[in-house]
């Protein structure tokens, strides 16, 4: 029993220290480790298949090929937004693919907000950054990450993928 209840303490005091200590599952239910992109910047994405946003998917793709070099765009459905993303992880990677083409890699269906948010996103919205903090507010909000799992900047909805404002830091 003091086994369990040290256990469960170390869990409690749990801090992350940077995105690579979270684990994640793809969109195809296959591990997705973000620590095996540590040496490049990560562009977190929260999507939606049915929002006003959902063309930037073009340009996210569009961004990651032209700095595959030294960025991965990781993509996050989540249908916390007036239902925009109502599919299923099947529906979604296929949608996905035959619209945008997407070759980026895409976490199962999860939630950036409420009592039932990712841990990975309560991170990301928890954590000082320079420019804001907070509950995400719409679909395709963006977490820059830095080479060694750290936020550094994050942008609402509508900074495009390939605004200058955000290829600034890339």
């Amino acid at each position: 029993m003091k086994t369990l209840s040290l256990i469960f303490l170390m869990l409690l005091s749990f801090k992350a220290g940077s995105v690579y200590d979270f684990k994640l599952n793809s969109i195809d239910g296959e591990k997705l480790e973000l620590s095996r992109y540590k040496g490049k910047k990560l562009l977190i994405v929260n999507t939606a298949s049915k929002c006003g946003y959902t063309p930037q998917y073009a340009e996210l793709q569009k961004l990651a090929d032209m700095y595959k070099d030294k960025l991965v765009v990781v993509g996050f459905p989540a249908n916390n937004f007036g239902g925009q993303e109502p599919g299923s992880n099947s529906d979604i990677e296929a949608f996905c693919e035959k619209n945008y083409g997407v070759t980026f890699p895409l976490s199962e269906k999860l939630s950036v907000k409420g009592e039932d948010i990712a841990p990975l996103f309560k991170f990301l919205t928890t954590t000082e950054n320079p420019d804001f903090t907070g509950d995400v507010k719409w679909n395709f909000e963006k977490f820059l990450i830095d080479e060694h799992g750290k936020l550094i900047h994050r942008f609402r909805s509508s900074v495009k993928p390939l605004s200058s404002e955000l290829t600034k830091y890339l």
